[in-house]
């Protein structure tokens, strides 16, 4: 794997995030990268073929599907090769989307911040298999007749696999109530989400729960005595250079001015332009897809030994390592060999994404839509992506 974007000077780096080479390359690799990013744009194939037929472009669909923007960043040989951004960051207005505007990760948040948690438990802060309400203070998981024998971990909650309830979270409206995390453990008003409870012996099963997620907010609260907006800063998006990245519910001013608005699949506008998370571990990170581009880059290095600097080479490996149903610790592993990638996708109101990095050729791709309908263009983007980088066919298959 070759050596991230974020090692070389400042200019050319900036230069490779416009979607154009370095300038070492010379014109013959210009003229290279800018084919290859023409034949990505030009070889979207229609995920349900039936309703759209043939190769067509990502600008064509983004109309055809009502997508006000799209933003994406390519990774290849583990550096960002290029980002490239289109439409309008709010339907019926001129501001255009760039590689610098932010969208809500939604559940891409929750590799982010498992990564975070991991990197405590590395330290010896906190351990993977120990009860969660040994360092629990403000609030812990009710006990209950599936807690007797085996207790809520946080690797059971990183793998989705603590019994813990709540799949996910639909946000709050801006300028409306918005309630504080202990509030949405206990599904207390205003929380419009349920109670956070186990409701199935743990380590029995996988079973998606962004409610998990909460409790790891908690935990984290609880440990470090940061907010945990200022503890990820701190911790992870800082650390590896994430500035265009925050956990921060609301937005604080500077960063809103350069947030997407959130749209419906009708293409109108969120009320507010985009939803509220307190649930910030499970929903709540703003960035760009270079930026996840950058911690998908971190995770491949440390995975192969190359950088240290959130993760050790074990913790890493332990993370990218399939359990239940394919699921690492906070993030999902698939494939074998070559095919060997690491995955997460979100779904926030009005917002669309996904994430896939490779694992033994440091190739790899985010996309990011403000739009309800964008997981479907996400998916097609990234397989012209696979096809044009030549990733192992199951990238490929519709």
């Amino acid at each position: 794997m070759k050596s991230l974007c974020r090692t070389i000077p400042i200019p050319l780096c900036l230069i490779a995030l416009l979607g154009l080479p370095l300038a070492d390359s010379g014109s013959q690799g210009q003229d290279e990268l800018l084919a290859r990013i023409r034949r990505v744009e030009t070889g979207i194939v229609a995920v349900d073929s039936r309703t759209d037929a043939g190769t067509t472009t990502i600008t064509d669909r983004m109309v055809r599907t009502g997508i006000p923007g799209v933003s994406l960043t390519v990774i290849h040989d583990g550096r960002i090769e290029w980002a490239k951004a289109y439409g309008v960051r709010e339907a019926g207005k001129t501001e255009p989307v760039t590689p610098r505007t932010l969208f809500q990760a939604a559940s891409i948040s929750k590799p982010v911040a498992a990564a975070g948690a991991l990197r405590l438990a590395q330290d010896g802060l906190l351990q993977l298999d120990e009860d969660v309400n040994q360092q629990l203070v403000m609030w812990k998981v009710p006990e209950n007749e599936f807690t007797r024998s085996k207790k809520v971990t946080l690797r059971g909650i990183l793998t989705h696999s603590a019994g813990l309830t709540v799949h996910g979270f639909p946000g709050y409206a801006a300028g409306g109530q918005v309630p504080g995390l202990l509030q949405v453990l206990d599904g207390i008003e205003p929380a419009n989400s349920a109670p956070i409870r186990v409701d199935t012996e743990p380590g029995m099963k996988s079973r998606y729960s962004g409610g998990g997620f909460c409790v790891l907010q908690q935990l984290i609260i609880d440990l470090t005595g940061k907010p945990f907006a200022q503890f990820m800063r701190d911790t992870v998006l800082a650390r590896l250079g994430m500035r265009d990245s925050a956990y921060e519910q609301p937005l604080p001013p500077g960063l809103q001015e350069r947030a997407a608005a959130g749209h419906r699949a009708d293409g109108t506008v969120i009320e507010g332009k985009f939803h509220i998370y307190p649930e910030m571990a499970a929903a709540g990170l703003w960035t760009t897809p270079s930026d996840l581009a950058s911690f998908a880059i971190e995770l491949q290095e440390a995975r192969a030994g190359i950088s240290h600097r959130l993760l050790s080479q074990e913790t890493a490996t332990d993370m990218l390592t399939p359990r239940f149903d394919g699921r690492g610790l906070g993030i999902r592993v698939l494939g074998e060999g070559r095919s060997a990638r690491f995955e997460h996708g979100g779904s926030n109101a009005g917002f669309r994404c996904q994430m896939v990095a490779m694992m033994e050729t440091g190739d790899g791709a985010v996309v990011m839509t403000n739009s309800d309908a964008g997981a479907v263009l996400a998916a097609e983007i990234i397989r012209s992506i696979a096809k044009e980088y030549r990733w192992p066919e199951v990238q490929q298959r519709p």
